[in-house]
């Protein structure tokens, strides 16, 4: 068996025994950080007082 064949079979293997691709698994990683993080609370210094509200007519 060549060196490359050996190679290709071994890399195979790997990806067979994970069952999770590199990309799928950031990506999971990623949905579960933006999920559990909590919204950022507004900045004091942009935040608009409330506006007034007019009297009904």
């Amino acid at each position: 068996m060549a060196v490359t064949e050996r190679m290709e079979q071994d890399e195979a293997s790997a990806r067979r025994a994970s069952g999770v691709s590199m990309r799928d698994l950031l990506a999971s990683c990623a949905a579960a950080r933006a999920v559990s993080t909590p919204p950022r609370l507004p900045d004091p210094e942009v935040a608009q007082p409330p506006a007034e509200h007019r009297k009904a007519a």
